[in-house]
């Protein structure tokens, strides 16, 4: 069973794949509906809106499901939204967008790296750092 650590940021993180995956669906119902405006392609933007965070949606279930899989790119997703929170915060003078976004990631990070999420993360690897698996009483080695 997982620790409360790695279900919570499962769950931010389930909630940050579905905004993603949302916006995606708003950019092809814009384009849909004739939106163009100069600059930007509307299918383009929801392609990538949609592989990017359909990724961190699959991630925030996996945790959510209280499986191993995931945490990397969760992690990964938290550090590179924030520099676009920071932004957001700053030169966007957007300070609402910003501030949810940076109360999104910093919970969600911690939560990721938390101690107990890493301990649980390891366990099943937990045999291989045991110096001593798989050693005869017998050695030879100057070291014991």
């Amino acid at each position: 069973m997982p620790p409360n650590t790695v279900r919570l940021a499962g769950g931010i993180v389930t909630g940050e794949g579905v905004v993603g995956v949302g916006i995606a669906i708003f950019y092809v119902i814009s384009a849909l509906v004739g939106n163009h405006d100069k600059g930007i392609s509307y299918y383009g933007t929801a392609a990538w809106f949609g592989v990017l965070f359909g990724g961190v949606l699959a991630a925030g279930v996996t945790l959510l499901m209280g499986k191993r899989g995931g945490r990397g790119v969760a992690i990964i997703t938290q550090v590179l939204l924030a520099p676009f929170a920071f932004s957001l915060l700053g030169q966007s003078h957007q300070l609402a967008w910003g501030i949810l976004i940076v109360l999104a990631i910093v919970p969600a990070f911690v939560l990721l790296v938390h101690p107990r999420t890493s301990e649980w993360m390891n366990r099943p690897y937990a045999h291989r750092a045991d110096p001593d698996a798989g050693r005869s009483d017998d050695s030879d080695d100057p070291d014991d």
